[in-house]
């Protein structure tokens, strides 16, 4: 299955209320396994960046007034997206910043059922715990040595990581049932079940260790498992 890991940089907290996208960073995953392809970009929020947000993120009013409006990166990011489920931590700040900007522009918003919430995910897999990004990358021991500042192809690259983890995407990867599922031939190894061997093979058994099974079997009295079996 497509799924999409995101994440946004905002200039604030609530939409309603004015607050832009700066940063937008996705990554592909087929199979909860991240394909290597990504969607990146900065945008110009058309309005000054608080100095509180420029703490978090880096990102000043000066570094992104050269950036391209989201009016211009909205297509191909719908592209990039396509029909896939999208996968974000505290999914409705996300998604709420990403319909506002849709609707902005007229273009049809993206359902809530089209989103998944690894923080939910993670409050019902460890409830009482902290579930914050950092939190879940330092569980599950993934370096957060390239994380300096919150930014959006990051963080949805080490969210990625968690979302693996969180669906137990570890041990689907290798599927070692022999009941030779199918592969998407993208990111999962399947091996599909062997058929029974034409001829048995030959024991190996020694003449001598035969006969002391039978010994052994031969002191445990008429009831042994191994004479039972063997009737059976």
């Amino acid at each position: 299955m497509r799924e999409i890991v995101f994440d946004t940089e905002t200039t604030g907290l609530d939409p309603k209320t004015g607050d832009r996208i700066t940063e937008l960073g996705c990554v592909e995953v087929i199979d909860c396994i991240p394909t290597g392809r990504t969607f990146h970009t900065w945008v110009n929020p058309q309005r000054d960046v608080p100095d509180e947000v420029v703490k978090i993120t880096g990102l000043t009013t000066e570094f992104l007034k050269d950036k391209p409006l989201f009016e211009e990166i909205a297509q191909d990011f719908v592209e990039f997206v396509g029909d896939a489920v999208m996968v974000a931590h505290n999914a409705p700040f996300d998604r709420g910043f990403i319909n506002m900007e849709l609707a902005r522009l007229g273009i049809d918003i993206y359902p809530d059922d089209r989103f998944k919430d690894t923080a939910r995910i993670a409050r019902a897999k460890f409830p009482g715990s902290y579930v914050s990004l950092d939190a879940l990358c330092k569980r599950f021991d993934i370096s957060l040595e390239t994380r300096n500042v919150h930014g959006a192809l990051i963080d949805a690259k080490l969210l990625a990581e968690v979302y693996l983890e969180l669906t137990g995407g570890r041990t689907q990867v290798l599927d070692l049932s022999g009941k030779g599922a199918e592969s998407s031939g993208e990111g999962k190894v399947s091996f599909p079940a062997r058929p029974a061997r034409p001829r048995a093979l030959a024991s190996r058994l020694k003449d001598e260790e035969r006969a002391a099974h039978s010994a052994f079997v031969d002191e445990m009295g008429e009831n042994a498992l191994w004479k039972v079996l063997t009737l059976n």
